[in-house]
């Protein structure tokens, strides 16, 4: 019996070492598109936002992603993500259909997958449970 609650752990935190790792890989690659795609300072001037922010927005999906693949203020990070995905989803593509094209899904899952992140903390597998220094409620 030891054997599969030790088996269970390690799944559980391997999981949420896989969950971190994919969500900031995809929001890695989000935002390093804004950030190099000078056409989103025009996207953003087209819905109402100053064009200014195409670096703001792109570095607010870098660097939480970054901090969510090492596991360090993952829970700060994964709220800051789902605050884009809120906008994203609201805001860019105004919540008017699920699916088709401007459909939200993959924005909802992204939304959907920080909550969990937010909800369960970095798991085992991170560097914030390795260094034990920071509060609990900043993994």
């Amino acid at each position: 019996m030891a054997t599969s609650e030790i088996s269970k752990k390690s799944l559980v935190d391997i999981s949420f070492m896989g969950l971190r790792s994919s969500i900031g890989v995809i929001f890695i690659v989000a935002g390093m598109s804004k950030l190099g795609n000078p056409g989103f300072g025009g996207f953003l001037s087209n819905i109402g936002l100053p064009a200014e922010m195409h670096i703001l927005i792109a570095l607010a999906e870098i660097v939480p992603g970054i901090l969510l693949i090492i596991g360090v203020l993952s829970r700060i990070s994964a709220s800051l993500l789902s605050i884009i995905m809120l906008g994203a989803i609201f805001l860019v593509k105004e919540a008017q259909s699920l699916t088709g094209d401007g459909g939200y899904r993959i924005d909802l899952i992204l939304l959907a997958a920080c909550l969990v992140i937010i909800a369960g903390g970095p798991g085992r597998v991170s560097l914030s449970h390795i260094v034990k220094k920071l509060p609990r409620c900043l993994h």
